[in-house]
């Protein structure tokens, strides 16, 4: 895979999603769990989704989980993006019972399939993508 031709678009960092963007600067994917129904999710957001409560706090999550679907773009809509198609966007069901949608990288676009388990790039890596980004998970590896 060559580089990217420029810079990636970036996330518009707000209140909500401040905790996420900042965790995964640093190679952590950051998940909300509610202190009034108990229940983890994804995407940030002010309020509960299942209870609407507001009592919410931010944990890392496990960073593992396994591809439930997934496309291969060939056509992005940004130039940054040309020189790596296909792009592999797909829906990841995390450890955590969390559905998150993320690109998957490091992966042959032949070789894809579901059921693959999937770990976060190593922290040492994440800085190159704005959001959080998957590569295939190994036995002898962790992220």
């Amino acid at each position: 895979m060559s580089e990217p031709r420029g810079e990636y678009p970036q996330p518009v960092t707000d209140a909500d999603n401040r905790p996420f963007l900042e965790g995964w600067a640093e190679g952590r994917l950051m998940l909300q769990t509610c202190g009034g129904c108990g229940r983890v999710f994804f995407y940030p957001r002010p309020l509960c989704p299942h209870c609407w409560s507001d009592k919410l706090a931010w944990h890392a999550a496990s960073g593992r989980g396994k591809v439930v679907s997934f496309s291969l773009i060939y056509r992005p809509n940004h130039p940054s993006f040309f020189d790596e198609v296909p792009i592999i966007l797909a829906e990841v069901e995390l450890a955590e019972q969390v559905p998150i949608l993320a690109r998957i990288v490091e992966v042959e676009a032949d070789t894809m399939r579901l059921g693959l388990e999937v770990e976060l790039l190593a922290p040492r890596d994440a800085p190159r993508y704005p959001l959080p980004t998957f590569r295939a998970r190994s036995s002898g590896r962790t992220a």
